[in-house]
């Protein structure tokens, strides 16, 4: 996951509205959003080399992100061995809570390189990276959050023009997945003089400044964003899950479209 833009309880009718890219190496081997064979009540995208996901829902409305963590310090390096995306899949494959999850994951946290994960449900949405203030889970407000490769909220310029765009767009009093599409499909940089310094050195920062990567090449591989997730949680229970898949020419490549009521007691 690249960029994470979500409203919680800003809306009277939608407690709970995502939108979020995702960015990869575009030969890397992907499953499209389906519900999981082994795990029937999640529903996910897969990351088919390593077996992880970065974004998820499940039948009891339980949601989980991860995206990874970028500094020039090297914040993002490290001997670590597991896939970060195990956190999202094993969060929503077991019934257990954001908080007892992270609890759970704290000792274990460099397991992993480094990683912001939010997880919850509407109710409850809990906050936790492995860089950065290594506390206890951070439980959020209702607001409207911004999250991409370093802490929720940190004053990126795609971050806080997603925040700025959201703001805006959940005013409709009935939000269109296509609206929120629009917005993540904006490949605009942002201007050299407000690009963070990453230790990417600035052609790349200047490609990922914007919500939508175009594709860049990275180490000889095209590099961008491969797909959009929007999810729209009503206040009845229901749950508007779309998933478009994106080509290394930024056309799109096709939806996937669920749509399922929350089943109280579900995992």
């Amino acid at each position: 996951m690249c960029i994470l833009l979500f409203a919680l309880h800003r809306h009277p009718d939608f407690p709970l509205i995502i939108a979020a890219n995702r960015d990869e190496f575009h030969h890397r081997p992907t499953a499209r959003a389906r519900f999981w064979d082994e795990h029937p009540h999640l529903l996910a995208g897969r990351d088919l080399r390593a077996g992880g996901t970065w974004f998820g829902v499940t039948r009891g409305g339980r949601f989980a992100a991860v995206t990874n963590y970028r500094d020039a310090a090297g914040g993002g390096k490290t001997d670590a061995v597991l896939s970060r995306g195990f956190l999202v899949r094993d969060f929503l494959a077991r019934n257990i809570s954001a908080a007892d999850f992270i609890a759970n994951l704290q000792p274990r946290r460099h397991n992993h390189a480094g990683f912001s994960f939010i997880a919850g449900e509407a109710a409850a949405v809990f906050f936790y990276s492995n860089r950065g203030d290594k506390g206890e889970a951070r439980p959020l407000p209702p607001g409207v959050h911004g999250l991409c490769n370093h802490l929720l909220n940190t004053p990126w310029p795609k971050v806080k023009k997603g925040v700025a765009q959201l703001t805006v767009l959940i005013q409709n009093p009935r939000p269109q997945p296509e609206d929120l599409f629009t917005m993540l499909r904006d490949a605009t940089p942002a201007p050299d003089s407000d690009l963070p310094d990453t230790g990417l050195g600035a052609t790349l920062e200047r490609a990922l400044s914007a919500i939508h990567t175009p594709t860049v090449r990275i180490r000889g591989a095209e590099y961008g964003t491969v797909s959009s997730s929007v999810l729209l949680l009503h206040k009845s229970g229901l749950v508007q899950f779309h998933e478009r898949g994106w080509d290394t020419k930024g056309d799109g490549t096709g939806d996937r479209v669920y749509s399922f009521t929350v089943e109280p007691g579900a995992s």
